[in-house]
């Protein structure tokens, strides 16, 4: 794709403004101060890079508001998940996934890293594609305009050796080779890589922990594992291994660079140590962990210790990486009673450029020449931003998703005025693909 943008203002580390952007090829090639020529397109408002969703299930989108009534905790809430898995099909999930994915790209959402362990028919059939459900994730982000990481997730028990449930039959390849050899028949194409994930401890068994990081390893691919995320699941794993979740993951070969710990909320110190200095980015999701009662993470500490930080919109409960962002350090203030853990900046970067590496984009989240010209541009005349700029503080600390105005993708206009150009209408795709027949819901 290429174009002529003209920024009123762009954040590049600094605020800038009267920024003109050239792309060629779907990247930024040059960015210079100057008015706007008459082929450009105006994007009037404050300019950051394309955010990146770091951890997304989409087909949760369906338990929005479905889950509020009473109380319960993340299990009881894992049961009426299940209800829904167990309801989609190939065409079903693309239906869904794409006006999911819409959404995001109305949130500003460049890249998605899909957490995606839906692989097979009820009864764990495999379908004549045997990775149809993929497949139609990585369409569903093409229609939508957005990069996706599929993160095809190894899944073979139910909990510490026990065998998979019904529901968990369409997860399970009976496996680790099993799993390897279904998955290496995904191909990347110029908007979809493939990586890999460990659903958890819980769900792969530590003598297959080391097939899931070799595939990734002989592919330098992504790799990515629920962690800790709830207390059972650590006693769970002392229990069964007399270590820790993280400490099983180090010891086979999971952690390091190309890895990311998604949750990551109840971590010993050697824990935080381990992550940290591997290089292992962490995850927050911090709607999620708030919306399942499951906890504040340690994000000041882990970060302090060497992991780069990145943030994922998760169950869906909230499509929004500003209020992701900001969420880090609100909570960190709650849990400290101090203020200022994390400038603006640095959350920016976690929602852009970290968030991106996690997912095996280097080249994205970043306004400079030579990056993919990923362009999110945040109103700058709404209620909630309107006064004077402060450049990222402004984006992180007042904005909201609402407040996209346009999103550019590799050089693609996907959003303009607040209107998706490929699914013009994401509520009424969002409503028709969450409704049976008859207008019985999915869930």
């Amino acid at each position: 794709m290429n174009g002529r943008f003209w920024a009123r203002y762009a954040w590049t580390g600094a605020l800038e403004s009267g920024v003109l952007i050239d792309v060629r090829a779907g990247r930024i090639v040059s960015l210079r101060a100057g008015c706007a020529p008459g082929d450009a397109v105006v994007l009037d408002g404050l300019v950051i890079p394309g955010l990146a969703n770091a951890h997304s299930h989409a087909f949760h989108r369906a338990l929005r508001g479905a889950t509020q009534l009473g109380g319960g905790t993340f299990w009881t809430w894992r049961e009426t998940m299940y209800r829904v898995a167990a309801a989609l099909t190939p065409d079903r999930y693309l239906e869904l996934a794409r006006a999911v994915y819409a959404e995001m790209a109305l949130a500003g959402i460049t890249c998605v890293g899909e957490f995606h362990y839906l692989h097979h028919a009820p009864g764990g059939v495999a379908y004549d594609d045997p990775n149809a459900m993929g497949e139609a994730l990585i369409e569903a982000a093409a229609q939508a305009g957005i990069r996706i990481t599929l993160l095809d997730t190894c899944y073979l028990s139910s909990g510490f050796g026990a065998a998979p449930d019904e529901t968990q039959l369409r997860f399970t390849d009976g496996s680790g080779g099993a799993w390897a050899e279904r998955v290496s028949g995904l191909k990347e194409r110029g908007h979809a890589r493939v990586g890999a994930a460990v659903h958890s401890v819980r769900a792969v068994p530590a003598d297959q922990l080391g097939v899931v990081a070799a595939w990734a390893a002989q592919r330098n691919a992504p790799i990515h594992a629920h962690v800790s995320e709830q207390p059972a699941e650590n006693e769970g794993c002392l229990a069964a291994y007399g270590v820790t979740p993280t400490r099983l993951l180090a010891d086979h070969g999971v952690l390091g660079p190309r890895a990311t710990a998604v949750h990551a909320t109840h971590l010993t110190p050697e824990d935080i140590a381990l992550l940290g200095g591997s290089a292992t980015t962490v995850c927050m999701c911090p709607t999620t962990e708030r919306d399942l009662a499951d906890g504040i993470g340690p994000a000041r500490e882990v970060q302090a210790a060497g992991s780069p930080l990145s943030l994922g919109s998760d169950s869906q409960a909230v499509i929004d990486l500003f209020e992701e962002a900001r969420a880090v350090e609100l909570n960190e203030r709650l849990r400290t009673r101090r203020r200022g853990h994390w400038t603006a900046d640095a959350l920016l970067r976690a929602a852009t450029a970290d968030g991106h590496a996690s997912l095996g984009w280097p080249e994205a989240g970043r306004l400079k020449a030579g990056a993919l010209a990923d362009l999110v541009t945040v109103s700058l005349d709404s209620v909630r931003t309107a006064g004077p700029l402060h450049g990222a503080e402004t984006a992180v600390f007042a904005a909201t998703s609402a407040d996209v105005s346009d999103v550019v993708a590799g050089g693609r206009v996907i959003v303009r005025h607040g209107v998706h150009q490929l699914v013009p209408d994401v509520a009424g795709a969002l409503r028709q693909a969450l409704a049976w027949p008859g207008e019985r819901q999915l869930c």
